[in-house]
């Protein structure tokens, strides 16, 4: 069976010798992007490779499409080749503790056509509180060849947003902090604000106080309750800059609500066209 959303860390822990089992260390940090790395260096999940937000996940920068763009997806497929996965190979993503991180591998190669991905529930930090297993060093798993295409409809564009928010039966999603989404506060991007008519559903709600995903009913209840009685398919997800909005397409999924698209400039993309409205409160 085929694992699609998420993994425990007791299922994981009876395949770290499964050759059918692609292990991913997706730590990162936004104030150091070598941080994860040498976190990985440092300690991981025996048998992990280890891919890097901003270079392996990400595409080339611009000043108008975002801070992490969608990779091309020639060189998608070979990154994940690298990473050892091809057609029946199980994926297991992690990072430091939400998911944030290693939803956005998950979505990457669901939007590749490679399904069988799942985040390990709780990640790294889980792992090691329960005292499991970890090893140092850098590992690297034989290279494979990947086979794969973007979906199609499985992403917007701005336009493809600013028009769902005209719409009463679509809705686009806002995953930040609330703070950041009334525009009370904004960290990371010259612009304070949200798209206008966007809902907000900060990514982080999504987890219950263990720091693990709530159950797939306890999703439902507090995602309709953000967003509205919309079809899945007409909802928009997006972020600072289409990182964590994939968590909340996680947590749509293992709701059982599919179909959701991912706008990838999200915010970043958004504010940087002065000529693209801005809304506050």
């Amino acid at each position: 069976m085929a694992f699609t959303t998420l993994i425990s860390a007791d299922v994981l822990a009876r395949h770290l010798e499964d050759p059918a089992f692609a292990i991913v260390d997706c730590r990162y940090s936004l104030d150091n992007e070598r941080w994860g790395g040498d976190e990985y260096r440092t300690r991981h999940i025996p048998g992990a490779a280890y891919a890097h937000l901003g270079h392996d996940l990400a595409g080339e920068k611009t000043d108008r499409n975002g801070r992490h763009p969608l990779p091309d997806p020639g060189a998608l497929t070979k990154v994940f080749g690298a990473l050892g996965i091809t057609s029946g190979v199980q994926v297991v993503a992690y990072d430091q503790d939400t998911g944030m991180y290693a939803s956005r591998l998950w979505w990457l190669l669901r939007w590749m056509g490679h399904d069988a991905a799942a985040v390990l529930d709780g990640g790294f930090a889980k792992w090691t509180a329960e005292q499991r297993p970890t090893a140092a060093g850098e590992e690297r798993r034989v290279a494979r060849v990947f086979e794969g295409t973007p979906r199609p409809g499985w992403t917007a564009t701005a336009d493809d947003v600013a028009a769902a928010a005209q719409r009463a039966d679509s809705r686009v999603v806002d995953a930040r902090a609330p703070e950041r989404y009334r525009g009370e506060s904004e960290p990371i991007d010259r612009v304070a604000g949200h798209i206008p008519r966007a809902v907000n559903h900060f990514f982080k709600s999504n987890l219950d106080d263990r720091g693990t995903f709530r159950t797939p009913e306890e999703l439902r209840r507090a995602l309709r309750a953000s967003i509205g009685d919309v079809q899945p398919d007409r909802i928009i997800s997006y972020c600072g800059s289409g990182v964590t909005a994939c968590h909340n397409l996680l947590a749509l999924e293992h709701a059982g609500l599919r179909g959701a698209k991912l706008y990838p400039g999200s915010w970043s993309e958004w504010s940087s066209d002065p000529d693209r409205p801005i809304e506050k409160s």
